[in-house]
């Protein structure tokens, strides 16, 4: 829940937002650097190893945090279901261009969507079955079916965004009793366990650059994540979504600027589709949360806020 001061600063929630668009598309750029140097499989798990660093600051609250079985199966099944995810994501770096794996990975959120009023029992309202169709037709455009060929690249991409819809799924049943720290600590957790014996199948002695990249990815994965929470606690959905936009004309300049990419206007024309659908979801689910926790007659004086991450990292 946001303070009415966080309500003030919309200039400071766009600043945070900006930098973690520019911190996950860092992070993009510095896989797509390391070419096919390393399996993606390996790449993969040291990443989330050397993102383990980051969570001794959440020790005290993992170590005091009772958990019961349940807890435990859903952290199980969730680490098993991203670490697909990730995988995915890694092996599609290196198969289809940065803006590809930008644009499609504003997906997830659409899954999420339609996986809750699936699974959850959420109430699925004709305007957000219209969001999710265009995000759709996005989709397709970016794929176009039959006009181009679709490479495993997409597929692995179609994949990673349908892995990490069921991941933050279970995500959003977990934290009811558990702590968003904890959760978000258990995730890197179990991906790294689920990734270590694929990792090790593919293992070859990486070099002191992959290592020092793979560092930096830890590095900036763990920024975009911490400014999108700052971001958050700073102004509401409404101004912040659409600023992620952003993320995807910079994946576009820095794909034709520095890995020679062309830039493809099907791209950016379906993943500005998509993301619309994506930002009218979340401001739809924003007012909603809104207006069941406000009583009748009875002015908010705070705003609940509401996003999803489209970062597998």
């Amino acid at each position: 829940m946001s303070t009415p001061t966080a309500q003030s600063r919309p200039l400071a929630g766009m600043f945070w937002m900006l930098s973690a668009g520019i911190s996950f598309v860092m992070m993009t750029a510095l896989v797509k650097t390391m070419g096919t140097t390393m399996h993606p499989i390996q790449a993969a798990f040291l990443r989330y190893l050397f993102g383990l660093v980051f969570l001794i600051p959440a020790l005290p609250a993992i170590m005091s945090t009772k958990l019961t079985r349940r807890h435990l199966t859903l952290f199980g099944v969730r680490g098993g279901i991203h670490a697909l995810g990730v995988m995915l994501w890694f092996f599609a770096m290196t198969q289809i261009p940065l803006a590809e794996v930008t644009a499609m990975n504003y997906l997830t959120p659409v899954y999420v969507t339609l996986g809750a009023a699936l699974f959850l029992g959420e109430r699925l309202a004709f305007r957000r079955v219209a969001a999710v169709f265009v995000a759709l037709i996005g989709a397709a455009i970016i794929l176009r079916p039959g006009f181009r060929e679709i490479s495993a690249g997409h597929l692995a991409m179609l994949g990673t965004s349908l892995t990490l819809g069921g991941s933050y799924l279970i995500a959003k049943v977990a934290v009811g009793d558990v702590r968003p720290s904890v959760v978000v600590a258990h995730l890197s957790i179990w991906v790294t366990l689920f990734l270590t014996p694929f990792a090790l199948a593919v293992w070859t002695p990486p070099n002191w650059s992959d290592l020092g990249i793979l560092f930096l990815v830890a590095c900036f994965a763990t920024g975009g994540h911490y400014f999108m929470t700052l971001a958050l606690q700073a102004a509401p959905v409404a101004v912040t979504q659409p600023v992620t936009f952003l993320q995807l004309i910079w994946a576009t300049l820095m794909g034709a600027l520095v890995f020679g990419e062309g830039v493809d206007v099907w791209v950016v024309a379906g993943g500005t589709l998509i993301l619309a659908a994506v930002s009218f979801i979340t401001w739809r689910e924003a007012v909603l949360k809104r207006r069941a926790i406000t009583p009748p007659g009875i002015t908010p004086t705070v705003r609940v806020t509401a996003a999803h991450s489209d970062d597998p990292n």
